[in-house]
Order: structure tokens, then sequence, then C-alpha cells
């Protein structure tokens, strides 16, 4: 393994399989072997990993109720010279799980940190999802209660892009029919229990997947993906792009005002607007 040349040790954070350990990586297989020990956010379910691969690194606990305090012990370790694995209970550490305190004190110490690349269940849901992949919003879980997941969904309404969320099966249902009340009836799809032995892929539109799903049981982690607004698509193409070209010619305009006043023509969200008129620019 590399030192960096300040005689500290180096955080890897690895992603591990969300459920079919056979998705494992070698790179992740050797550096979990190399390391001088694994923080994880559940011991015993990392050490069910760890046994199957014949991994025999010490581990120690660093879960979302003591994630502050524990990542300053292990950046204490990281510090003296240790090489530091962190792994959650399943996919990618710090997406919508612990890690982040981890990576943002350990990156305050100029610690040299390592990405090892695996699985995700967002990305993983949107890949089969059959809904446009070019750009999307990832949301992690929505708020538990109806009232603050209404108002989430209704500040996400006006996205032209793919919505990417997770949500527990108890509340599945609840969440599909206060999006279908929120952003329509709209086109959706439903991953749960991704790679493992009961994994279900569901499409269709919002509706048609809660005809599906009503009345029976639901198990297992959910990943919802929905389309964006519909009738936003076609603002995006040549009718944007020659708005944004004539506006662009005015010299007293700066970008601020083109994108203010393109937006407020359009009833495009401002934040679009500017991603378009960079992509043009890139040009």
């Amino acid at each position: 393994m590399e030192r960096n040349s300040i005689g500290k040790g180096t955080l890897y954070v690895v992603a591990t399989p969300i459920g079919n350990l056979e998705d494992m990586t070698f790179r992740a297989v050797r550096i979990l072997t190399e390391v001088g020990i694994i923080a994880c956010e559940d011991t015993r379910r990392t050490r069910k990993l760890l046994a199957a691969y014949q991994i025999h690194t010490p581990v120690t606990s660093l879960h979302g109720y003591n994630e502050e305090k524990k990542s300053a012990v292990v950046v204490g370790r990281l510090t003296e010279g240790t090489d530091v694995a962190y792994v959650t209970d399943a996919g990618t550490p710090g997406i919508s799980d612990p890690g982040y305190a981890l990576i943002k004190q350990a990156l305050r110490e100029s610690i040299r940190i390592v990405p090892i690349p695996g699985p995700s269940a967002a990305i993983t849901a949107l890949s089969i999802s059959g809904l446009p992949m070019d750009s999307f919003l990832f949301k992690g879980f929505l708020p538990h209660r109806a009232a603050a997941r209404k108002r989430l969904l209704s500040f996400l309404s006006e996205e032209p892009i793919t919505l990417v969320f997770y949500e527990s099966p108890k509340r599945l249902l609840a969440t599909l029919r206060d999006t279908l009340e929120v952003l329509g009836d709209r086109r959706c799809a439903i991953a749960r229990e991704i790679t493992k032995i009961h994994e279900e892929f569901l499409r269709g539109t919002i509706s048609h997947i809660i005809g599906i799903l009503d009345g029976k049981p639901i198990k297992g982690e959910v990943t919802v993906v929905v389309e964006g607004r519909r009738d936003s698509l076609p603002a995006l193409t040549e009718d944007l792009e020659s708005r944004i070209f004539v506006t662009e010619d005015d010299p007293q305009l700066s970008r601020r005002d083109i994108i203010e006043r393109i937006a407020k023509e359009t009833g495009l969200p401002k934040r679009v607007v500017y991603q378009r008129m960079i992509r043009g620019s890139e040009r």
C-alpha cells in the first residue's frame, strides 16, 4: 500500500455488495485484507462479509449514533500512520449512510482518501429503470411525515430530470400515493431487494404500480425512480438554445440577467437554464 509522504495512513472508502456477495470487487477484498483496521457501520454484518472472503482484519464500529465521536478516534489512528478502510452495511459509504463525518474530519487533517468504487442501490436501480439516465437527482430517503414529504415533492415537481430516492417498505405505498397526488401519474420504476434472492423490478405509471402493490406485503429495501416533468422537456431543445443565443447578444445583460429573463419567459427553473447555457458554452 502507498503511504502519505508525511507518514500518515490512508483512508479507503470501500463500497460493498448491496445483497449478492459475488458483487465484491477484487480490489475491495485486497484493500480490506491489507489495511490495519476496518471501521464499519455494523460489526456483525461486516464480519459476515469478511468471513466469506477469509479476511481477518480487526473491525471497529462507526455508525450514525457515534459518527462524530468515533470519527475522531479513527482519524487519530490515521494520523499515527495506520491505514483504515471504512465500509457501511451495504453499498457506497456516505450515500444515505454514515461516512460524511469521517471523510470531513480526515480532510481537515490532510489525510489521503482513496475511493474503492462498487455497488450503489441508487445507480443500480436507475440503470434498469427505463427512464432517462443522462441527468438525475438523488434525494436519499424522503421525509417520514406526509406533510413534509409532500412539501419536498412539490419543490421537486418542476424538475425535468429523473428523480431517485430510497424508501422504507412500510411507507412505500403512502409515498407513492403522495407522489401521484403531487407530481401526477408519471412513469416510475421500483427496485426492491436488488441483487438478493427476492429481487423485484416494477415499471409503469405510478398508479399502475400502486395497483400492483396495494394489499400485498412489501419487504426489503426499496429504491424508487420517477420520471421528471415531461412538459418541461421540449423547452430544453432548440427553442431554449435559440433564446440563449439571441439574449447573449445583448451586451447590457449579465449571465444572471439572461438566466432570470429566460426562466421567467419559459417557466423553467433557473438552474435548468443555467445548465443548458453552460453546456452550450462548452461546445
